[in-house]
């Protein structure tokens, strides 16, 4: 008989027999406590302090990738919380790695390893928490083997879920679940209807990822004033990302990388044939490789105009 059923019957037997008499006995109070534990939520019963803890302190966060990138942010903790054992992990305490992302091929920081699926494998190293969160974003948007999941609406965990592990972000069997367990177990998903917090979500730009960098698309209207609000980046630097004088007037339409480009461009782009009316900083932006760089590949003064068709190199 299953343990509840058991309780109930023993109280209804307990209830006749104490009917008729004129106060309530030892054994039936005891019961009734029984009773109210067993119908306690199984939630309340087992949530984690730990693990509320670490919700509290990155749930804004989770919000504002999930705004930026359309990564649901019960998802994003809902990893975090699993790969980083709510940050108690010794990658997470001394990398300030929470998503157990690897190096692979393209990571040029720091490095640390561990024995995971084999011995000694290479893990990602952050300064903090927060660079943690932003390149297990752009982890995901950048990998054409997760694109699918960018089809999903951000409030369909489960799918979200089941896709990390179709896609092979884990090689546990139970991933999903243990995803969607904790969602559920931690309401999670209430934070996939949340707003922005930040005094600008009136009207955010777009941010992209191309080449393995973070841009956007300037609007009319804004200025390097408004773009270092917005995006917490000093206007010096988005100046010197984006190969820009002091005293530049930003125009509707142009790329603005959010960090500093890459010194060639990524694979398979090796030569462009240039096109009417592109120029070598034009280029420099829409494969993301600094200007300087690119001068140098080829052999070329900061005067240098290239002509349409002329080939240039690119790594």
């Amino acid at each position: 008989m299953p343990y509840n059923a058991y309780i109930c019957e023993k109280l209804a037997k307990q209830t006749r027999m104490n009917q008729y008499r004129p106060a309530l006995k030892p054994t039936f109070v005891l019961l009734v406590m029984l009773l109210s534990l067993v119908a306690q939520p199984l939630h309340a019963q087992q949530r984690n302090q730990l693990y509320m803890n670490y919700i509290e302190q990155y749930a804004d966060e989770a919000v504002e990738q999930m705004h930026r990138y359309r990564i649901p942010a019960s998802i994003t903790l809902a990893q975090g919380l699993l790969e980083s054992g709510a940050g108690r992990s010794q990658l997470t305490r001394k990398s300030n790695n929470h998503f157990g992302i690897k190096c692979g091929s393209d990571w040029r920081g720091k490095r640390t390893y561990h024995d995971d699926d084999a011995r000694g494998e290479c893990f990602r190293v952050y300064k903090n928490a927060l660079e943690s969160y932003e390149d297990h974003s752009r982890f995901l948007a950048g990998k054409s083997r997760y694109a699918s999941l960018f089809k999903l609406k951000t409030t369909d965990y489960k799918g979200w879920a089941r896709g990390l592990k179709k896609c092979g972000y884990a090689t546990s069997p139970t991933y999903a679940n243990q995803l969607i367990n904790l969602i559920e177990l931690y309401n999670l998903d209430r934070f996939d209807h949340a707003k922005l917090k930040s005094k600008w979500i009136a009207n955010p730009h777009q941010t992209y990822l191309a080449n393995g960098l973070l841009y956007i698309i300037a609007r009319k209207g804004d200025t390097f004033d408004s773009l270092a609000d917005e995006f917490d980046i000093s206007k010096r630097k988005l100046r010197k990302y984006n190969d820009l004088y002091k005293g530049y007037i930003l125009q509707s339409g142009d790329i603005i990388y959010l960090e500093k480009k890459n010194r060639k461009a990524r694979k398979p782009y090796k030569t462009h044939i240039v096109q009417p009316g592109e120029s070598m900083y034009t280029i420099s932006q829409r494969y993301g490789i600094r200007l300087e760089r690119l001068y140098k590949m080829n052999d070329k003064n900061p005067d240098f105009a290239p002509q349409s068709g002329e080939l240039l190199r690119l790594r």
